[in-house]
């Protein structure tokens, strides 16, 4: 795989994130970096990068995929009012695997993918306050 720098950027941009942005934040960010990429270019590289497993995308969302570059193991909570996606550790769900793996009659599970729907705090507060008037 040839080097590229906008590749490169792209996923330094995802790996300071915790909010799991769209291809289109992600474009927007990286064309501040450098201005003649397309839309196109960010979407191919995107692709790719999921292909060679150096991010995820999230499929699960609402309001479009979403790309993640923390690749090990964890839920997310996707707000329904915001549409926010914010990462959720649980060691729940590590006790919850290793017992399903060892109930799957010797198959192996190596990863998994769990999100929550809700109301995410701020909107909760902002819906208690219109309430409140």
């Amino acid at each position: 795989l040839k080097y590229s720098r906008q590749r490169e950027s792209i996923k330094e941009f995802l790996s300071n994130r915790i909010d799991h942005p769209t291809a289109d934040v992600v474009y927007e960010n990286v064309k501040k970096i450098y201005p003649n990429i397309s839309l196109g270019t960010v979407y191919r590289n995107l692709s790719l990068l999921v292909e060679i497993k150096e991010i995820s995308k999230l499929s699960n969302t609402i309001g479009g995929d979403r790309f993640d570059a923390r690749l090990e193991p964890h839920c997310h909570f996707i707000c329904k009012k915001c549409k926010q996606v914010r990462d959720m550790d649980s060691p729940l769900m590590k006790h919850i695997m290793e017992h399903t793996c060892e109930k799957f009659n010797g198959g192996c599970i190596d990863s998994y993918c769990a999100s929550f729907y809700g109301t995410c705090n701020l909107c909760k507060q902002k819906l208690e306050e219109e309430k409140s008037d």
